[in-house]
């Protein structure tokens, strides 16, 4: 899932499970691991400059198309998990993250996921070209 290259940008969120976001065997619940995804997903486009909020006052949408997880080890309650989103490509049309899930009871990985992206037209909901003061906030950061 993850590519077998050097990502372009790199983001590392951390957060803390909550009691509520586990189930009865006191793991936290697979369908938080996407929410997870997206609080770091979030934090990391609001790290280039350029958050969700200015790409709807542009009219731009940013609606998921696409989401994989692989879960590896489980979450518990109160976990201080890592979160790693990745970019390997400059997007397009389409933005897809990578994602790493760690914490330090030194398990290894938890999870890892992909989540694809597409910018779209508000007015029209047509695909469209990601924003050109986006993808500068996003070369201004960009690992060499």
């Amino acid at each position: 899932m993850i590519p077998d290259k050097s990502p372009i940008y790199t983001f590392t969120h951390e957060l803390r499970s909550r009691y509520s976001e586990t189930d009865k065997m006191g793991y936290v619940y697979y369908g938080r691991y996407l929410e997870y995804f997206e609080v770091a997903r979030t934090e990391m486009i609001r790290s280039l400059g350029f958050p969700y909020q200015k790409l709807e006052e542009q009219g731009i949408l940013l609606p998921v198309v696409e989401s994989h997880v692989n879960y590896k080890a489980p979450l518990y309650y109160d976990d201080l998990i890592k979160i790693d989103v990745m970019v390997y490509d400059v997007p397009m049309v389409k933005l897809e993250t990578y994602y790493k899930m760690y914490t330090q009871r030194g398990e290894g990985l938890h999870a890892t996921g992909k989540v694809s992206l597409c910018f779209m037209n508000e007015e029209n909901r047509k695909p469209c070209r990601a924003p050109q003061v986006f993808l500068d906030c996003l070369s201004e950061k960009v690992e060499n």
